[in-house]
């Protein structure tokens, strides 16, 4: 694993899993039975599960904290083993949720932005995604006569973080739906995790924005409907997980394992188990100690993954809006 030490603003787009959490708190309350709450769970393909938590009113908003929208989790462990035929299949059940959340006609317009620090790896998912993007708005625009007619019009941007550009994100997204008059905003964006083996394993959709840096407490410009005054798709993945969460997740397992190899009565398990999370939270804490900063791990093999994820990223992208195109058709395109 590699630290990318104290967080700065090169990381303001990392957010949280937003998706994944929703998942489990529905999950912690009992799955079915939360009011203003519906929760679906199913595997889509062999070692491919979706999970979709619909918050369908305020009250489900209060019962688990998130807006009323849905919130999708493609759980892909299969994607570290870089299979092309397994990816293949991720671009395809992605797709499928993409077209599942749009209501899109044949004269939509689709902005793609790919939120992020194209300078740091684990922050590059979303300006990788823009490369990989078929946009063809220019060739509606100038060539139409060379336009396959199942294509739609789709644009795409990389507008950098704010160290970079010194303009808050938010301010040049708006600026181009001003102009451009889309009728979707897709974000994509990388993660934070709250757990390590989230980390390139899953993908997670939510249909109500995204709010960039949310993931590591900087508070950004919302990229939403009612920022941008259009819908916007958040697309993402976890790239990167606190040292403390990893220190936290060790913790807990130690303390699991203890407890079942002593007797009931043993003095120190008996203090382990009254520490409440508060303590063990500021155990880990003393050693991460206030110099180090906030560092967020990311695994070293973090530039094969980043091109990997961008790509299924990418790719479902092009097949959900060029309805009716392969995946063959499009890296023909492509390339």
């Amino acid at each position: 694993m590699k630290t990318t030490g104290k967080v700065d603003c090169m990381w303001k787009n990392i957010r949280t899993d937003l998706a994944m959490e929703a998942r489990e708190m529905a999950q912690e309350q009992g799955r079915h039975d939360i009011p203003g709450v519906q929760v679906e769970n199913f595997k889509a393909e062999e070692d491919i599960s979706i999970t979709r938590v619909e918050v369908v009113s305020e009250i489900g908003e209060k019962n688990i904290g998130k807006p009323i929208g849905n919130y999708i989790t493609l759980e892909t462990p299969g994607i570290r083993d870089r299979d092309p035929v397994y990816e293949e299949l991720v671009k395809k059940c992605l797709a499928d949720e993409i077209r599942r959340l749009v209501n899109l006609n044949k004269d939509s317009v689709i902005l793609v932005v790919g939120l992020g620090n194209w300078n740091v790896t684990a922050d590059a998912v979303g300006p990788k995604v823009v490369d990989r993007v078929l946009v063809t708005r220019h060739i509606f625009e100038y060539v139409p006569d060379q336009v396959d007619e199942r294509m739609r019009r789709i644009c795409a941007v990389a507008p950098g973080v704010l160290g970079i550009t010194g303009v808050e994100t938010g301010e040049i997204v708006k600026g181009i739906v001003d102009k451009v008059q889309p009728d979707l905003v897709i974000a994509i964006d990388a993660l934070a995790s709250r757990k390590t083996e989230r980390i390139g394993s899953t993908i997670q959709i939510a249909d109500t924005g995204i709010s960039p840096g949310s993931g590591i407490g900087n508070k950004r410009m919302g990229l939403n409907i009612d920022t941008l005054g259009v819908s916007t798709l958040a697309i993402g993945v976890p790239t990167v997980v606190y040292a403390h969460t990893i220190g936290r997740d060790a913790l807990g397992m130690l303390i699991k394992e203890f407890s079942e190899q002593v007797e009931p009565d043993n003095e120190l398990f008996l203090m382990l188990k009254t520490m409440d999370e508060k303590r063990l939270n500021s155990l880990v804490g003393e050693v991460l100690t206030e110099g180090l900063g906030d560092l967020v791990v990311t695994p070293k093999e973090v530039d094969l993954l980043i091109d990997d994820v961008a790509d299924i990223i990418a790719d479902g992208i092009n097949l959900a809006i060029h309805d009716g195109l392969t995946l063959e058709e499009v890296n023909r395109y492509l390339h």
